[in-house]
């Protein structure tokens, strides 16, 4: 038997970091794959495709995605099993209660595993979040029941991976420990919820399809899933997403003038696709010119440019400065010695002090 999994697409997201338009771009592109993904069940000819949760976000939707989804789903042409996750929460408002399911949409209602018969001799269970939070673990005391290859759908948190999860803020719903999946009699379960993909021996996180932000790593998409007949679980991950996302860092070192880093930002730049955040840090020479639109610009190929100034230092010898008699010296020996000052704001002050003094009109420290 074929199924394709996936999980956390995360429809209509704000994308709070990008600018309106780019937003924009941004949740149409999550409904391309969205497509992508019908579209690839299309052609692997799996049997059925399963959601694990946070297909979309229940505090944003709209009714054009209602009817987006709806219609996607509908003319799917196989099975389509969706397990509603703590942001798509299964409530009476919710875009699982307004859309018009056809007859091979169905939509896990209880917040207890319940059964589905996938073929012969292949059991699906499937629960739903009925709230965004304080769900209980659906494997908590949960057996098979039943002569069959017993799979699981739903969307919850593994405890030995939460603390990683944890610390990239995301909070625990419907916990459990893979050990729970053997036990209760499951050949295998496939759960949404941690967008860092993870396949591992009894479960499989897909991870989001398509990036919602920067920084995310691991091979993510829809994953192929292959259940022979002594129920052993095969799995092959397939890119869905319509659009890239990178993440780069501009060292600026040797850097001369502004120029300069307009160049060396065009060729990181060139021949990228889709949405770039640029981080841009180092330490640049007394004399360059640094500011907020140095790269203004740059980014017109691209779907979105995302620029953001790290820790720039400029290369003043403030030790041999100190010792100078002179205006310059006695502020910078005023401000290092002072004692309500962290070392951060020191440096700041002490910049802008130094171009004030050098006629500079780029006052500003990043």
């Amino acid at each position: 038997m074929k199924l394709l999994v996936f999980s956390d697409l995360h429809l209509d997201s704000p994308f709070a970091w990008a600018p309106s338009p780019l937003a924009r771009k941004r949740r149409h592109a999550l409904r391309d794959t969205l497509s992508r993904i019908v579209d690839l069940a299309e052609e692997e000819q799996v049997e059925a495709i399963l959601c694990a949760g946070d297909l979309y976000e229940h505090e944003h939707f709209t009714p054009d995605t209602v009817a987006f989804v709806q219609d996607l789903f509908n003319r799917a042409g196989r099975p389509v099993y969706l397990a509603p996750g703590n942001h798509d929460w299964l409530g009476p408002a919710s875009l699982y209660r307004q859309a018009q399911w056809g007859g091979n949409v169905h939509v896990f209602s209880s917040d207890r595993l319940e059964p589905v018969e996938l073929a012969d001799g292949v059991r699906l269970w499937g629960a739903a979040h009925r709230a965004p939070a304080n769900t209980d673990g659906f494997l908590d005391g949960f057996r098979v029941v039943g002569e069959a290859t017993h799979l699981a759908l739903f969307h919850g948190s593994e405890n030995s991976a939460f603390q990683f999860e944890a610390d990239a803020g995301k909070k625990p719903h419907a916990p459990f420990n893979a050990s729970d999946i053997p036990t209760a009699g499951l050949a295998h379960a496939f759960v949404g919820h941690f967008h860092t993909p993870k396949l591992e021996r009894w479960h499989t996180y897909p991870g989001n399809p398509d990036p919602l932000t920067f920084g995310e790593s691991g091979d993510r998409g829809a994953v192929i899933v292959s259940i022979d007949g002594d129920g052993v679980v095969s799995r092959q991950v397939r890119r869905v997403a319509s659009t890239a996302v990178h993440d780069l860092e501009l060292v600026l070192s040797g850097i001369d003038h502004a120029e300069q880093i307009r160049a060396e930002a065009a060729e990181l730049l060139s021949g990228l696709t889709g949405v770039v955040r640029l981080t841009v840090w180092g330490e640049v020479e007394p004399q360059v010119d640094v500011h907020r639109t140095v790269l203004d610009g740059l980014g017109d190929h691209l779907d979105g440019l995302v620029v953001r100034f790290g820790t720039i230092t400029v290369a003043y010898d403030l030790a041999e400065l100190r010792t100078e008699q002179s205006i310059r010296g006695q502020f910078i020996r005023d401000v290092q010695d002072a004692a309500d000052l962290d070392d951060d704001m020191k440096r700041r002050v002490i910049i802008t002090g130094l171009r004030a003094l050098d006629g500079r009109r780029d006052l500003e420290v990043l």
